[in-house]
C-alpha cells in the first residue's frame, strides 16, 4: 500500500495564520504544491478549535477558511469524503452549538453507517443516540 502524506494541525495553522514567517513559508510551499495531501478528521477538528479559541477568529470565517482549504485540488480529508467533511464543517458555522470535534465525529459515523452514543444534546442529530445523563 502506498504511503499517504498527512498534514498536522501546526502546518495548517502556520499556513493559514502566517504568524511564524519561516514556518509559514515552508507550509505554504507544501500546501500550494501539486503534492497530494490529506487532512485527518482529528486535525480538522484541532485546527477549527485552535483558530477559534487560541486565535479568536470568528467561527464562520474559520469554517469558510477550512472549506477553501478543502477546495484545493491537492487536498483531501482522510477517513471521510470531501463532501462529508464540507457538510460537517457547515454544521459548525451557524453557532458554537456544534463543536468541530463533534462535527468530525458525526461525519465519520455518518460515512461509515455507525451509531454514535453521546450525552451531548447539542450533537448533530442525524444517526445519533442521546443518552440521558
Amino acid at each position: 500500500m502506498p504511503s499517504l502524506d498527512l498534514l498536522d494541525a501546526n502546518v495548517i495553522v502556520r499556513y493559514l495564520v502566517g504568524d511564524t514567517p519561516d514556518l509559514a513559508s515552508r507550509a505554504t510551499s507544501l500546501i500550494e504544491s501539486n503534492q497530494q495531501l490529506y487532512i485527518p478528521v482529528v486535525v480538522l477538528a484541532e485546527v477549527g478549535f485552535v483558530l477559534t479559541r487560541v486565535y479568536q477568529i470568528d467561527r464562520v470565517r474559520v469554517v469558510d477558511t477550512l472549506l477553501d482549504l478543502l477546495g484545493r485540488h491537492n487536498i483531501d480529508p482522510f477517513e471521510i469524503t470531501k463532501d462529508k467533511a464540507i457538510e460537517a464543517l457547515q454544521l459548525c458555522a451557524p453557532s458554537a452549538r456544534v463543536s468541530f470535534a463533534d462535527a468530525m465525529l458525526w461525519a465519520v459515523g455518518n460515512t461509515n453507517g455507525c451509531n454514535i452514543w453521546t450525552f451531548d444534546k447539542r450533537f448533530p442529530s442525524i444517526g445519533i443516540h442521546v443518552m440521558e445523563p
